[in-house]
């Protein structure tokens, strides 16, 4: 399906960005080169449309707009195509510069049947995805990405519009199923294509708040997992959800369990009820690890949603992943002797 894109700047920078786009991502199509200053530009850069453009200019409010100008001028420039109603401004930071242009080597040195020379600087082999949805509001507080932090958009499937450039429909995935598994489709797509030796899933407006020192003390202490630190409930983990949500699910979820995995189903009542659970899907992991957990969880979630069906309450609809959370933190005290686990804090960005 073909995707239309504006790309802001017509100098060496936009085109640049432009021919990265167009080979990474053969659908996409520039539909125009845009400027809002009084320079001379050329009338189309090899056949597309060089545009002046300012508040009064009838733009396609759908279309991802790429900034390909200097980092300076992106705050003016996002606050101006918002208020002209663009629903997607993509400033090409630093990072995903140097992230485009590699891939982009990759692919021409494959054409040209060699091999890319690159000395590999990520030694670290880490990679905490964090979730990201059209549906999401812009955040009023400035949040910076570290090093370590990758966004992917979910639901990707269901969707033309484009606000990453990872998105949870490429390779093996379940990202049509988004609206009922939420930020699962991005643990899905980690479990599936992700090769980092730690991985992690954070929220758009959820972080894990981290010393400088976290990735050094994982290594050095052999932390296996990171989980947000735990939420008290009353009057019990299956209770709490029976009176939140759908008793049916849970109901059937624990009968399943009990058919599938007669094991866990003592342990498991046993956890259940008691009191504290980790919220929010989030984790930070060994890659081996989490292969673990997703062998086991998804096929328990997968038998919910096929008895379970959608439910016309969006929020309620989204039951997959409230059991996700229970049954996560079960499987790490189930494993307590098999993994070392540490809890962390975690922040709530307005």
């Amino acid at each position: 399906m073909e995707e239309k894109i504006y790309i802001v700047g017509a100098h060496s920078r936009a085109q640049t960005l432009g021919t990265y786009l167009v080979k990474l991502y053969p659908d996409i199509k520039i539909a125009a080169y845009l400027y809002d200053n009084e320079e001379q530009n050329r009338k189309d850069i090899d056949g597309v449309p060089v545009l002046h453009f300012d508040e009064t200019t009838k733009l396609q409010t759908d279309w991802p707009v790429y900034l390909g100008t200097r980092g300076v001028y992106h705050g003016r420039l996002t606050e101006k195509l918002h208020c002209m109603g663009m629903k997607t401004v993509i400033p090409v930071t630093p990072e995903l510069d140097r992230e485009l242009r590699d891939r982009f080597l990759e692919i021409y040195f494959a054409e040209q049947e060699r091999e890319y020379p690159k000395l590999d600087t990520q030694t670290d082999e880490v990679c905490i995805y964090i979730a990201r949805s059209v549906f999401d509001k812009p955040l009023e507080q400035e949040y910076r990405l570290s090093r370590f932090q990758r966004e992917i958009q979910v639901g990707a499937a269901l969707t033309d519009q484009r606000i990453c450039q990872l998105t949870d429909n490429m390779g093996e995935q379940i990202s049509n199923q988004n609206k009922q598994f939420c930020e699962l489709t991005a643990l899905y797509w980690i479990w599936k294509n992700a090769r980092q030796e730690i991985v992690g899933l954070e929220h758009y407006r959820r972080h894990f708040l981290l010393g400088e020192k976290w990735l050094s003390d994982m290594r050095t202490r052999e932390i296996d997992v990171i989980l947000p630190t735990p939420l008290y409930v009353v009057p019990s983990i299956a209770q709490n959800y029976r009176e939140r949500h759908a008793a049916s699910d849970w109901d059937f979820m624990m009968d399943y369990i009990k058919k599938i995995y007669p094991d866990d189903y003592r342990k498991a009542s046993a956890f259940f009820d008691t009191n504290l659970y980790s919220p929010c899907n989030m984790f930070i992991m060994r890659k081996r690890v989490l292969d673990d957990l997703c062998a086991w969880l998804f096929p328990i979630l997968f038998i919910c949603a096929e008895h379970g069906g959608t439910r016309e309450d969006g929020y309620q609809n989204r039951y997959p992943g409230f059991l996700s959370e229970r049954l996560m933190t079960f499987f790490f005290e189930r494993n307590r002797s098999k993994y070392r686990m540490v809890y962390a804090d975690k922040n709530f960005l307005k």
